[in-house]
């Protein structure tokens, strides 16, 4: 059976960097990007014609940042999609591979992520479980310090894109992939949770803030509700930009009263 066209629509370079423009974004800025290749339409060029587009449309003075998480790095134990028998558990912690930020690929974030992750000139931040990846005259700013025991707090890349005023743009993707929410966890009463890991010397165990992006659709929502935050489209995927500080601001608000504290969120974000 032969296999069916696409239905598009066609998505260039060139058409994506109008649209993001169109959308909002400024040349010169520091955009956190969430993303979804396929929500785009049919890209000619695919992730690299994405990438292209985005640092096009920020210009040389602009930096693009995205998530790089790797939260396949993490304790077998509390894996759920797909779990793994229990008896493997001590051989997979004891041969599991430390993280390296130039080597090591990105898990569960994407196409795109992963694009900018490998681009001439890209930084990466250094932990192990959620770091970012920059491309541009702050990404050094950005990724540098990144704490090993701060997964999105205030000494992770997150706390620097608010006090710079970064932006956030949501590009075909969901709120529930806003890590900007995260860092009101660690600014209001939050459990805390054993995160196991590989690291150079070995398996390491470190206490870290909870976190989970649980009821994150929700808190979107709102927050657009109540905030301002501008709306379009690129391509067929829907776009939604806003600041940083804004998100978190906000989510500091609604998380104390919609989602109670001492719920256990003790898996790694994904």
């Amino acid at each position: 059976m032969p296999t069916p066209p696409p239905t598009g629509p066609l998505v260039t370079r060139d058409s994506l960097r109008a649209d993001v423009l169109r959308c909002g974004v400024r040349p010169g800025e520091t955009l956190l990007v969430h993303s979804s290749l396929s929500s785009l339409g049919w890209v000619n060029g695919g992730a690299v014609a994405v990438v292209q587009a985005l640092l096009d449309a920020l210009g040389p003075r602009g930096t693009l940042v995205v998530p790089a998480q790797t939260a396949d790095l993490s304790d077998p134990a509390v894996w759920s999609n797909p779990p793994v028998p229990e008896e493997w558990w001590p051989a997979i912690r004891a041969t599991m591979p430390a993280y390296d930020p130039r080597r090591t690929p990105t898990r569960g974030v994407g196409v795109i992520p992963e694009t900018v992750r490998t681009w001439p000139g890209a930084l990466r931040s250094a932990h192990p479980h959620t770091s970012f990846a920059a491309v541009g005259p702050r990404a050094a700013e950005i990724t540098e310090g990144h704490a090993p025991d701060c997964r999105l707090g205030e000494r992770s890349p997150l706390a620097k894109l608010e006090a710079i005023g970064a932006r956030v743009l949501l590009l075909g993707a969901g709120y529930d992939s806003c890590t900007s929410f995260h860092l009101a966890e660690y600014r209001i009463p939050a459990p805390l949770v054993e995160v196991g890991r590989p690291g150079p010397g070995g398996w390491e165990t470190l206490t870290e803030v909870s976190i989970s992006s649980d009821r994150f659709d929700e808190l979107g929502h709102d927050f657009e509700r109540d905030r301002p935050v501008r709306h379009g489209t690129a391509g067929a995927a829907r776009v939604r930009l806003f600041p940083v500080a804004d998100a978190v601001a906000y989510a500091e608000r609604w998380l104390p009263l919609h989602r109670p504290p001492e719920e256990d969120f003790s898996h790694p974000p994904v």
